[in-house]
């Protein structure tokens, strides 16, 4: 397990990404642990505030998972895939609001999903090496330099 950066953003290679919505997927046992890549989290800044989905509620690809609030950004984080909210991360961002700013690929997960969709869903996401590359060009062409919040 490794992770590579480019201009202080990192991409573990031991998770999926959906490049499209700039999150990242951590499968096991049936279900997928989701958060913000650090593209995502460095573009939003500062997070304020987090809406949840209900656990138990089904959430389908491309719908809303939660709402983030930051200083920069309002709006939806759009699920990668389908699936039954197993748990959500309420508790980390109510002790730490800035939790997937400081620690998004870790203590900074934001959903659990219960896997409920097609097998082709896994198929439209990518592993580490190809979201370096795609980010890499992002980056260079956004002019992004990832961060990480203070404590």
């Amino acid at each position: 397990m490794g992770t590579v950066t480019w201009a202080g953003c990192a991409f573990p290679d031991d998770l999926l990404y959906d490049l499209q919505h700039d999150v990242w997927v951590r499968l096991g046992d049936g279900q997928a642990e989701i958060g913000m890549t650090d593209v995502a989290q460095t573009r939003c800044g500062r997070l304020v505030e987090v809406t949840w989905k209900a656990p138990g509620r089904l959430v389908r690809r491309g719908r809303p998972l939660c709402i983030v609030e930051s200083s920069k950004w309002v709006g939806p984080v759009l699920s990668p895939l389908s699936g039954t909210v197993a748990a959500c991360n309420a508790e980390g961002f109510a002790a730490d609001i800035a939790i997937a700013n400081r620690d998004p690929y870790g203590a900074g997960w934001l959903v659990r999903l219960d896997l409920a969709g097609p097998a082709e869903e896994l198929a439209t996401l990518r592993d580490g090496a190809a979201a370096y590359q795609h980010y890499r060009q992002v980056i260079d062409e956004q002019q992004i330099r990832c961060f990480r919040c203070a404590e």
